[in-house]
Protein backbone atom coordinates (compact mmCIF):
# COMPACT_ATOMS: atom_id res chain seq x y z
CA UNK A 1 0.00 0.00 0.00
CA UNK A 2 1.64 3.20 -1.05
CA UNK A 3 1.85 6.20 1.32
CA UNK A 4 1.66 8.94 -1.50
CA UNK A 5 0.27 8.48 -4.40
CA UNK A 6 -2.77 7.24 -6.62
CA UNK A 7 -3.77 3.49 -5.87
CA UNK A 8 -6.05 3.65 -8.65
CA UNK A 9 -4.69 4.26 -12.00
CA UNK A 10 -6.24 2.18 -14.73
CA UNK A 11 -4.80 1.08 -17.81
CA UNK A 12 -4.85 3.82 -20.82
CA UNK A 13 -7.60 2.33 -23.80
CA UNK A 14 -5.80 1.73 -26.99
CA UNK A 15 -7.59 4.79 -29.48
CA UNK A 16 -10.28 4.24 -31.75
CA UNK A 17 -9.57 3.03 -35.40
CA UNK A 18 -11.78 5.62 -37.11
CA UNK A 19 -14.13 3.77 -39.81
CA UNK A 20 -16.55 5.48 -42.38
CA UNK A 21 -19.69 4.04 -43.21
CA UNK A 22 -19.82 5.88 -46.54
CA UNK A 23 -17.99 4.76 -49.72
CA UNK A 24 -18.04 7.88 -50.93
CA UNK A 25 -14.22 8.83 -49.66
CA UNK A 26 -12.93 6.12 -52.27
CA UNK A 27 -14.44 8.15 -54.94
CA UNK A 28 -12.36 10.67 -57.40
CA UNK A 29 -13.24 14.15 -56.98
CA UNK A 30 -15.23 14.37 -60.07
CA UNK A 31 -17.47 11.80 -59.12
CA UNK A 32 -17.93 13.42 -55.82
CA UNK A 33 -18.96 16.76 -57.40
CA UNK A 34 -21.46 14.65 -59.45
CA UNK A 35 -23.22 12.38 -56.66
CA UNK A 36 -23.10 15.11 -54.15
CA UNK A 37 -24.33 17.99 -56.28
CA UNK A 38 -21.40 20.65 -55.57
CA UNK A 39 -20.97 21.96 -59.13
CA UNK A 40 -21.50 25.64 -57.85
CA UNK A 41 -23.34 28.02 -60.50
CA UNK A 42 -24.44 31.51 -59.81
CA UNK A 43 -27.88 31.79 -57.52
CA UNK A 44 -31.24 31.83 -60.25
CA UNK A 45 -34.90 33.23 -58.50
CA UNK A 46 -38.15 33.15 -60.30
CA UNK A 47 -39.97 36.41 -59.61
CA UNK A 48 -43.10 37.14 -61.73
CA UNK A 49 -42.43 34.95 -64.27
CA UNK A 50 -39.40 36.10 -65.04
CA UNK A 51 -36.36 34.02 -64.06
CA UNK A 52 -33.11 36.19 -62.61
CA UNK A 53 -29.40 35.27 -62.48
CA UNK A 54 -26.66 37.08 -60.30
CA UNK A 55 -23.26 37.31 -62.01
CA UNK A 56 -21.02 40.00 -61.64
CA UNK A 57 -22.65 41.71 -58.62
CA UNK A 58 -25.68 42.59 -60.24
CA UNK A 59 -29.30 40.69 -60.60
CA UNK A 60 -29.78 39.54 -64.74
CA UNK A 61 -32.47 39.08 -66.59
CA UNK A 62 -32.55 35.22 -67.98
CA UNK A 63 -36.39 35.45 -69.28
CA UNK A 64 -35.23 37.54 -72.59
CA UNK A 65 -36.10 41.07 -70.58
CA UNK A 66 -40.29 41.10 -70.56
CA UNK A 67 -39.90 44.84 -68.61
CA UNK A 68 -38.60 47.75 -71.22
CA UNK A 69 -35.77 50.34 -70.31
CA UNK A 70 -38.88 52.51 -69.70
CA UNK A 71 -40.21 50.49 -67.51
CA UNK A 72 -37.03 50.31 -65.56
CA UNK A 73 -36.21 53.86 -66.18
CA UNK A 74 -40.00 54.48 -63.84
CA UNK A 75 -39.53 51.82 -61.02
CA UNK A 76 -35.91 53.20 -60.52
CA UNK A 77 -37.64 56.69 -60.46
CA UNK A 78 -40.16 55.34 -57.84
CA UNK A 79 -37.57 53.92 -55.96
CA UNK A 80 -35.54 57.10 -55.57
CA UNK A 81 -39.37 58.80 -54.66
CA UNK A 82 -39.90 56.20 -51.71
CA UNK A 83 -36.59 56.46 -50.18
CA UNK A 84 -36.83 60.03 -50.00
CA UNK A 85 -40.46 59.26 -48.55
CA UNK A 86 -39.07 56.90 -45.99
CA UNK A 87 -36.33 59.09 -44.70
CA UNK A 88 -38.73 62.19 -44.26
CA UNK A 89 -40.87 59.93 -42.06
CA UNK A 90 -37.82 59.30 -40.12
CA UNK A 91 -36.88 62.31 -39.84
CA UNK A 92 -40.89 63.46 -38.13
CA UNK A 93 -40.45 60.38 -35.85
CA UNK A 94 -37.04 61.66 -34.51
CA UNK A 95 -38.64 64.92 -34.06
CA UNK A 96 -41.49 64.11 -32.30
CA UNK A 97 -39.56 61.94 -30.30
CA UNK A 98 -37.65 64.54 -29.19
CA UNK A 99 -40.95 66.26 -28.75
CA UNK A 100 -42.21 63.40 -26.18
CA UNK A 101 -38.86 63.54 -24.32
CA UNK A 102 -38.78 67.54 -23.88
CA UNK A 103 -42.28 67.28 -22.49
CA UNK A 104 -41.46 64.67 -20.01
CA UNK A 105 -38.67 66.43 -18.46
Amino acid sequence: MPLFGNTFSPKKTPPRKSASLSSLHTLDRSTREIELGLEYGPPVMNLGGQSWKFEDGQWISESGGNASGREVQRLKKRNVQLEEENNLLKLKIEVLLDMVRTEQL
